[in-house]
């Protein structure tokens, strides 16, 4: 008997080894068209200034948009909510010449440099997470206006729910 084991437990590690793998293919970032609304407000997503976010889940394939980035990384707090998601796509900020309308490029948030902590404000007027596509970008704005460098998973929980003047933010 416990000469047959080793081949019972190798062979279970083989079948565990030969099941199919769910790939589900990474969504493209859409167009912000005038027609789009934020999730938690309801407003125009593209009257707002500043970077925004799109967030595509796996279930259905829906789109929520936000007006700001910080809007879209509360959503992944919130419980349950980050198991659906299928990516997160934010304007990226690289050359941007008008805070009122961020470059239609866009980054997957996994991806981008974050500035917070600058003197620019988001769409809903309290201070920015603000993404570029690469780190040469996010350091020339954090010389044009303040703020730390992080990655998406460095953002502070208390920098995304913090609504009072000490968050970086211009009022």
């Amino acid at each position: 008997m416990k000469a047959i084991l080793p081949f019972v437990v190798l062979g279970a590690i083989l079948l565990a080894g030969c099941r199919e793998q769910e790939i589900v293919a990474r969504p493209d970032p859409q167009d912000l068209t005038r027609d789009v609304s934020g999730f938690f407000c309801g407003m125009i997503v593209a009257d707002h200034p500043g970077p925004k976010a799109q967030l595509h889940r796996k279930s259905n394939g829906e789109i929520l948009w936000f007006p700001s980035v910080r809007d879209a990384i509360a959503f992944t707090l919130m419980p349950g909510e980050a198991r659906e998601v299928a990516v997160i796509y934010v304007n990226d900020m690289t050359g941007y010449a008008d805070w009122q309308s961020p470059p239609p490029n866009w980054v997957a948030i996994d991806s981008a440099h974050f500035v917070i902590g600058s003197d620019m404000t988001s769409g809903m007027g309290i201070g920015e997470a603000v993404p570029f596509g690469t780190l040469a970008a996010a350091q020339s704005f954090v010389t044009a206006h303040g703020g730390q460098i992080v990655g998406y998973k460095d953002i502070p929980d208390d920098y995304v729910f913090d609504l009072g003047p000490s968050d970086g933010g211009a009022s």
